[in-house]
């Protein structure tokens, strides 16, 4: 069954397609007019705003907090009645150093405070905090999905895998839009989502 969309779509698979589609669209256009740099970096009303700009012709909840509990596999992210705290606590956590952003990206990953679309958002949020603090991006297409799928699982209770493997991708072509649009294409490759090229929407 598919989640409750704007597109009122029953079907899981066309759901997906139309999803990706309209949310790459929507993240070329946050890069092609500069409304990425106006989001606030490493804060949740920053990803808030990253959120809502893609998937806001998809989704009721876009851009807003969940409203039920989660879960992936075996690991639980943050329960329900905890999550505005865990957010307020996030948003106060530095981000001057590599080590303490991807700190904070591992702690929004443990929140995953959206329905849908958690990790699309966040890297795109995570790119920001690095352009912002360090004056570096991730080059996505670099990282290898399962490598970083594994990191990301066992990030909670060790984060070395998954700052080594950033570390190795960083890159100081911040403001180069292949850099992005291949981004984008990779992080929605880590998802499952590869009917679509961002750059040709």
């Amino acid at each position: 069954m598919a989640l409750k969309n704007k597109l009122n779509i029953k079907n899981q698979a066309e759901l997906s397609r139309a999803e990706e589609r309209i949310s790459k669209q929507k993240a070329k256009e946050l890069f092609d007019s500069g409304e990425i740099d106006k989001a606030e970096a490493g804060t949740f009303s920053g990803l808030s705003k990253i959120h809502r700009i893609l998937f806001d012709e998809i989704y009721h909840f876009a851009g807003e907090m969940r409203d039920v509990n989660m879960a992936k596999g075996n690991f639980r992210f943050a329960p329900l009645m905890y999550l505005k705290q865990s957010l307020d606590y996030i948003d106060k956590m530095p981000q001057s150093t590599f080590d303490e952003i991807i700190e904070k990206y591992v702690e929004m990953n443990i929140a995953h405070p959206f329905r849908e679309g958690n990790g699309r958002a966040t890297r795109i949020w995570l790119d920001l905090i690095f352009k912002k603090e360090l004056r570096k991006v991730v080059d996505w297409s670099k990282i290898d999905k399962e490598g970083y799928l594994l990191a990301m699982e066992r990030s909670p209770v060790k984060d070395v895998e998954i700052k080594q493997l950033l570390k190795d991708a960083l890159t100081n072509r911040i403001n180069e839009r292949e850099i992005f649009m291949k981004g984008i294409d990779a992080s929605y490759y880590y998802e499952g989502y590869t009917e679509f090229i961002a750059g040709d929407l």
